[in-house]
């Protein structure tokens, strides 16, 4: 079972090309990037998304910002370099993937003096590439440890969008519920819509449906009910950023879910990289949460649902405190409580 798109990649031309996600479900286009703006609007308006896909596309980005850089002198072209990942990592502040692949390439361009400045942007570049191919990899490391938590037969609810379109491919939650699939377990999915932006009826349910995956769409205040009817085995979720405690910034809606499956004696897993821990929060109270749009709320696709003047509330992200949680499953293992303690553990934090 292989995706047949292509979230994020460089192009011949040494461009980004990456499907637009704004348009799914019913156009699959892909966009060309080729300067840093093109690429911090492609993540401030949501055509790449996901925490693990946003941190690619903004190593990418400051691949290509590298280029335009005319500074020879390996310090200056450094403060240059660090100009370019501020104007980047300011385009979505949750997720901490972004500001993780960030340091990551400066970390490269800083320990690359003996480098003549053209041979580090093409160093850069490759750095960039390296982690889009170690992102997939480690999705699928994901996969394996978190789908041996599927009993079988077994009905999943996810909530969001946490496949190959939110990561450079495979998925996180998705890439669980995938290798659930690829080891023969008859599995159910049910696909929370996920208001405002919908991203579970537009990108989730476009993905199983690619993949073969039998899956049902309900909207977000449908849970409770299915799992009152005992029709839900098991939740997982993508992550945002994981403080050191173990609280997890996911979709906005994503705590409700957690509550709603404690309820009802369900589990509920967190799946997500390394790069999604945050282990200098002590817990999720310090995650900032992004605010966006009031239109998102209030239009759908343009077309206006509230009345005009009112007001709506719009934070893309909520906390689900680490008490919710009966694992996070990582491409190193899955940790379960106490978090403080098997997160840094995973992580190899000294």
């Amino acid at each position: 079972m292989h995706d047949d798109f292509t979230t994020i990649a460089w192009t011949p031309q040494g461009t980004i090309r990456l499907i637009d996600q704004t348009r799914l479900p019913l156009e699959e286009v892909y966009l060309e990037c080729g300067t840093v703006d093109e690429v911090a609007h492609a993540i401030r308006t949501l055509q790449v998304r996901g925490a693990p896909a946003i941190g690619i596309a903004a190593a990418m980005g400051l691949a290509l910002g590298a280029r335009t850089i005319r500074e020879t002198d390996h310090a200056a072209f450094c403060a240059a370099l660090e100009q370019v990942g501020d104007q980047l990592i300011r385009t979505r502040p949750t997720a901490v993937n972004l500001a993780w692949a960030i340091r990551r390439m400066l970390g490269v361009a800083r320990q690359s003096r003996e480098l003549p400045v053209a041979d580090l942007k093409a160093r850069l570049t490759a750095e960039a590439e390296a982690m889009r191919e170690e992102d997939i990899r480690i999705n699928r490391a994901i996969g394996g440890h978190g789908q041996a938590l599927v009993p079988n037969p077994a009905r999943i609810l996810t909530h969001c969008n946490a496949g190959g379109l939110a990561t450079a491919g495979y998925g996180t939650a998705i890439g669980v519920i995938r290798a659930a699939a690829e080891a023969g377990k008859r599995i159910k999915i049910w696909v929370d819509e996920t208001r405002p932006l919908l991203q579970g009826a537009r990108l989730t349910a476009w993905e199983l449906t690619k993949a073969g995956i039998p899956a049902t769409l309900i909207t977000d205040n449908m849970a409770g009910h299915f799992m009152q009817r005992g029709e839900v085995d098991l939740v997982v979720v993508g992550a945002d950023r994981i403080a050191r405690n173990g609280d997890a910034a996911n979709k906005i809606g994503t705590y409700s879910v957690a509550v709603l499956a404690r309820a009802h004696g369900i589990p509920f897993y967190v799946a997500a990289p390394i790069s999604t821990l945050d282990l200098s929060l002590s817990s999720g109270k310090e995650i900032p949460i992004e605010e966006r749009a009031q239109t998102e709320v209030t239009e759908i696709g343009g077309r206006r649902l509230a009345p005009v003047g009112m007001r709506a509330a719009n934070p893309a992200f909520d906390v689900t405190p680490a008490s919710y949680l009966d694992a996070i499953i990582t491409e190193r293992g899955i940790a379960r409580a106490p978090y403080d303690e098997s997160l840094p553990r995973l992580s190899g934090e000294a």
